[in-house]
């Protein structure tokens, strides 16, 4: 069986086929991440790689200076509530816009774009499967030429719970009823790797689905593989999922996999590791066990 919510991704030739449509909002959302010898990625804006090649008609849309709140201390946290529906509106996207993200690095942040406007109640939105690389395979058009969208106007928004606090996250470290899940490399995760976050390790009885291992080429693997995965994990059954990862990035690739697979109690702790590792009375594991 497929996904529940296929219309989540759309292929190249799917996107070629509506180029030109009045109602398309198309976004490049890129950014690359370098390591920071302090800990963490140090992210760099994708639009010097738009500027050289992008697919016709599409905009860049930097999602740290457009949809990151500057005042918090922990980077890509979303912005409050009604300034992101407004940098959504000021970059051209109406509640009945046709939404398509894609990326020239890495999947996830096509994802992260999605997650934000999705939680935003936005239910026309997807991303390219595989991003401007799948884009090329296709052998389709590239441009040179940048393009904008006129602001656009919400006349009211349904806010989806697809966001999890660190006092959320607290309270579900001793609640079998809740699944915490650590999208993350096994080595990160067990604290054994050469990246980390300041402290090394998980959130106590978290697990671990790498964000990687739902993906090959930076397209999803197929439903089938993805439910199998997701399931085996505890993903798919009655409770409630809190993702996480680094800085609630590559956590919106389980997350989102978890919605197209039927998932609907999924949400993303925005801080992450980010901001878990600054409180010292907040714990952490090592090891590959929960």
């Amino acid at each position: 069986m497929g996904f529940a919510h296929p219309e989540y991704l759309i292929s190249a030739d799917e996107l070629a086929g509506k180029l030109g449509n009045d109602n398309l909002r198309l976004f490049d959302v890129s950014f690359y991440l370098k390591p920071n010898p302090k800990g963490g990625m140090i992210p760099t804006s994708g639009q010097a790689v738009y500027d050289k090649e992008h697919i016709p008609g599409a905009a860049f849309l930097n999602q740290y200076a457009q949809l990151t709140d500057k005042n918090s201390p922990v980077g890509f946290t979303r912005l409050p509530d009604d300034e992101l529906i407004q940098a959504f509106a000021d970059a051209g996207i109406s509640e009945d816009s046709d939404v398509v993200f894609y990326s020239t690095s890495m999947t996830m942040w096509s994802t992260r774009a999605w997650w934000l406007l999705n939680y935003c109640g936005h239910k026309k939105a997807a991303i390219l499967d595989g991003g401007l690389k799948a884009w090329k395979a296709a052998g389709l058009e590239l441009s040179t030429e940048p393009a904008s969208y006129a602001a656009a106007e919400w006349s009211s928004s349904a806010l989806r719970e697809h966001f999890a606090d660190k006092e959320d996250v607290v309270a579900a470290i001793d609640n079998v009823g809740i699944c915490t899940v650590n999208a993350l490399s096994p080595e990160v995760y067990a604290g054994t790797g050469d990246h980390h976050y300041g402290r090394r390790g998980h959130i106590p009885n978290s697990i671990n689905v790498f964000y990687d291992t739902l993906l090959e080429n930076e397209k999803f693997r197929a439903p089938a593989e993805i439910k199998q995965s997701l399931s085996e994990a505890g993903l798919l059954d009655d409770r409630p999922v809190i993702a996480y990862c680094g800085g609630g990035i590559s956590a919106t690739i389980d997350a989102f996999a978890c919605l197209m697979s039927g998932k609907t109690n999924v949400a993303v702790y925005d801080g992450s590791m980010g901001e878990w590792v600054r409180d010292a009375s907040l714990p952490l594991v090592e090891g590959s066990k929960p």
